[in-house]
């Protein structure tokens, strides 16, 4: 059975090259037959092994037009071609582990990593989830038909869909990692030891600062005041899976 895999891209912020870590890292990671699929407003460099697509249409105000609300648009149906349980992907993120297991786990549901910042309170983080297409469409239809309702009721989009899908999952909490919430050590230890990753982490996310490469190469660009606590090592096994 061929295992899907899906990210997106838009606007300036991540260019191809993204892309193309992001696929080599689950073309290693995945067994048997692949499908990559980034869909994008730039095909331009995402280079061989990788299907692109257009961006799928979505009726979204244009203040949240460029931003993570666009993923609600993988709930509609059709989904291009797409069949079956997906796995999506952030461009960020740095695969470490095997995924097969990601496939594997809960078949036909909507798993998620429960976020590390809301514990308890039933919200995933869209970062990495795998989702049946055209199973849960109200997400899409609801938004679609009225945006400014969705944007009123809810702060970001994962708080949205995990309100609309009571039967959610949630991975294990050792096979999807955040970098800062899970692996650096807490102040002022960040000053001293360099993140370790753990042994049975399949992804890390990188949620806004520092980027890989930034924690890769001991860089955390911050306002100057907030420097003294926002600070990471250089850390090379960022390097070993992501470049």
């Amino acid at each position: 059975m061929t295992k899907t895999v899906v990210c997106m891209k838009w606007g300036a912020r991540y260019g191809p090259e993204y892309v193309r870590r992001l696929y080599a890292a689950v073309r290693r990671h995945v067994t048997g037959d692949l499908r990559f699929v980034c869909f994008t407003d730039d095909p331009a460099g995402c280079g061989a092994g990788v299907e692109t697509q257009a961006l799928p249409d979505i009726a979204i105000p244009d203040r949240v037009a460029w931003t993570p609300w666009r993923k609600l648009s993988l709930w509609r149906a059709p989904l291009h071609d797409l069949s079956g349980d997906v796995l999506f992907l952030d461009l960020d993120v740095v695969v470490a582990g095997p995924l097969d297991a990601l496939f594997d786990y809960a078949p036909g549901r909507y798993a998620v990593i429960e976020n590390w910042t809301q514990k308890g309170a039933g919200v995933g983080n869209t970062s990495v989830f795998r989702f049946p297409v055209g199973t849960y469409t109200h997400i899409f239809d609801a938004f679609d038909a009225d945006p400014e309702a969705v944007l009123a009721a809810f702060r970001i989009e994962q708080q949205y869909i995990s309100a609309r899908i009571p039967d959610q999952v949630f991975w294990p909490a050792d096979w999807v990692v955040s970098f800062k919430h899970s692996l650096l050590p807490p102040f002022p230890l960040n000053w001293f030891r360099t993140p370790a990753l753990t042994p049975d982490a399949r992804v890390v996310v990188f949620s806004g600062k520092p980027d890989p490469d930034e924690a890769r190469d001991g860089v955390w660009p911050a306002p100057a005041h907030k420097r003294f606590y926002k600070h990471v090592r250089p850390t090379p096994w960022i390097a070993e899976h992501w470049g």
